[in-house]
């Protein structure tokens, strides 16, 4: 970690949709320059001072010009803080010269990827570096993927204690969820696409399951064959018809990826799958069929970067996903986890801001190295995020 530095934070991308959410809940919550130091960044420094006005921080908040097409500017923002949140996506477009700065020079960073591929390939080329300079890169750090990959560290922590054992079969259902996912998310998934298209290398590495877990943290642990999430049907002890979930393809890579940096505390047996809920009957099965044919998302219509819905709606929203898990010899054990926000914008701004905090400010013990949220601050983090942020995480 960075020991000589100007902020605790700087909030790179802060002009966009996610970014101003992302300061807004930084200066609403902790204020400026008391618990946390924290400064807004992005090319315009015109655009700063007006985000700045906009969500009534003070005069005074810190604002730092930086171009990702200026190495200079970005190296000197890396070196000023401890810590980079960067909201700016698509990442395989946008992110690849920061994590390689962060990796470099010793700097915490977090962000809101979702994107498999570029994520393997900065683990590829940084984990190492990262290690070496003290760096603790946490990608994934809101809508995808905590709610699954802390959710089910919850589960497994839970049923270690209560039943003896850890959950070799968990499955990931959505309960329900109101809200709109992100023009980031949407870009994002929108360049994957077309990536996985022209390359066949990229599309064989998309469609693993097992895509963040180099050979080298593998150890030797085995590829086991996943459950079938691309499927529409009936599940009997749900009572419920059941969806494929878009996010399932960012989730059940970094929760793989988190059994492995765990020491595969989860089994090398596991299998986890997500999907939706969609609810009994002929209607249920209308609507599940409707979502899996719905690629909205990855088409034109799907919400443009910069673009959001209202405050109004963002505090309508909210999601709830039930995680159910089975040991080896059946026992059960389910934790729900909700948030009390629309996943994609309100949710996942306060998400990766505390994720932020959490790991500068509770997590020392944290080495270097390119991370989930589970095996970085695990049950900390879980703490701030109920405390805080609106999630809770229930045994049910």
């Amino acid at each position: 970690m960075n020991d000589l530095q100007e902020f605790d934070i700087i909030v790179y991308g802060a002009t966009g949709f996610t970014g101003r959410l992302v300061v807004e809940y930084l200066h609403q919550r902790y204020g400026n320059g008391g618990q946390i130091r924290w400064a807004m960044a992005g090319r315009s420094v015109e655009k700063l001072v007006s985000v700045r006005d906009e969500i009534g921080a003070p005069a005074d908040t810190p604002l730092v010009v930086a171009d990702s097409n200026n190495e200079a500017q970005m190296t000197a923002m890396v070196q000023s803080t401890k810590l980079v949140i960067t909201t700016v996506g698509p990442f395989q477009l946008y992110g690849s010269e920061l994590v390689g700065l962060c990796a470099r020079h010793g700097t915490d960073y977090v962000d809101l990827c979702g994107e498999s591929v570029w994520m393997r390939q900065m683990i590829d080329l940084h984990q190492e570096e990262a290690e070496r300079s003290g760096a603790r890169i946490v990608f994934s750090c809101g809508f995808d993927s905590i709610p699954t990959d802390l959710g089910i560290f919850e589960l497994q922590r839970l049923a270690k204690q209560q039943l003896g054992d850890v959950c070799s079969r968990v499955m990931g259902r959505v309960r329900g969820l109101q809200g709109t996912f992100s023009g980031g998310t949407a870009a994002s998934i929108q360049v994957s696409f077309a990536a996985a298209k022209d390359d066949p290398e990229i599309y064989k590495l998309a469609i693993d399951h097992y895509s963040l877990v180099p050979e080298s943290l593998a150890k030797g642990a085995p590829k086991v064959e996943q459950p079938n999430g691309d499927q529409v049907y009936y599940q009997e002890e749900l009572g419920s018809w059941v969806a494929p979930f878009v996010m399932a393809a960012i989730n059940t890579r970094n929760v793989h990826r988190s059994n492995a940096l765990l020491g595969h505390a989860y089994g090398q047996q596991f299998r986890y799958d997500e999907m939706m809920m969609t609810g009994p009957g002929e209607k249920g099965q209308a609507v599940a069929k409707h979502v899996a044919a719905d690629r909205s998302i990855a088409g034109p219509d799907a919400p443009k970067p910069g673009e959001g819905p209202s405050k109004e709606e963002r505090e309508a929203g909210f999601y709830d996903i039930l995680y159910i898990g089975t040991t080896d010899d059946g026992k059960k054990i389910s934790v729900n986890v909700k948030g009390d926000r629309d996943p994609g914008y309100g949710s996942t701004s306060k998400m990766i801001a505390e994720s932020a905090i959490c790991l500068i400010k509770d997590c020392p013990e944290t080495q270097g190295g390119i991370w989930t949220t589970a095996p970085a601050m695990g049950s900390k983090l879980i703490k701030r995020l109920e405390a805080n942020a609106g999630l809770s995480f229930t045994q049910v």
